[in-house]
């Protein structure tokens, strides 16, 4: 993968998976089908210092995350959004939350920020400028190309 004025790093792309979806729509194991992320079941060690999307974090993801997570990674928490607040207890240095956006996965089309785990992932690249990953990810769903229309990405 190439951008215009230099060769885009590949991300290390994880996946706290909570276990509380649907396996056949969980977009967070389709992207490990692909290859795309790994699944790991705490954020010990390698990955607590990653940048964790946590919808309740204080702070908004921005570009200037990008160091973090080259050296880091980045990391989504894949859980149903009915046990969304358990997340409070994620206070962690790097947890980053991402603007309002509007999802079109299926289950939760035209809702705002009630995203599946490939949109929150795409759009936390498209923000830190890795834009030809984000396209990767949403290449792997029929809806991907109308999340990144309706959000402007």
């Amino acid at each position: 993968m190439t951008n215009q004025s230099s060769k885009e790093s590949v991300p290390k792309i994880v996946c706290l998976h909570l276990n509380e979806c649907d396996r056949k729509k969980c977009t967070a194991l389709k992207l490990k089908k692909f290859g795309i992320l790994e699944i790991v079941s705490d954020i010990k060690g390698k990955y607590r210092s990653s940048v964790i999307l946590n919808p309740l974090s204080k702070k908004t993801i921005n570009v200037n995350d990008r160091t973090i997570i080259e050296n880091y990674g980045l990391m989504v928490v894949d859980c149903s959004w009915k046990k969304i607040f358990n997340l409070k207890t994620l206070n962690l240095h790097n947890s980053r939350k991402l603007p309002s956006l509007i999802a079109s996965n299926p289950v939760n089309y035209g809702k705002w920020e009630k995203l599946s785990s490939a949109e929150a992932l795409a759009a936390a690249l498209y923000i830190t400028n890795y834009s030809e990953y984000a396209d990767l990810i949403l290449s792997k769903f029929s809806w991907g190309a109308e999340f990144k229309r309706i959000n402007n990405l």
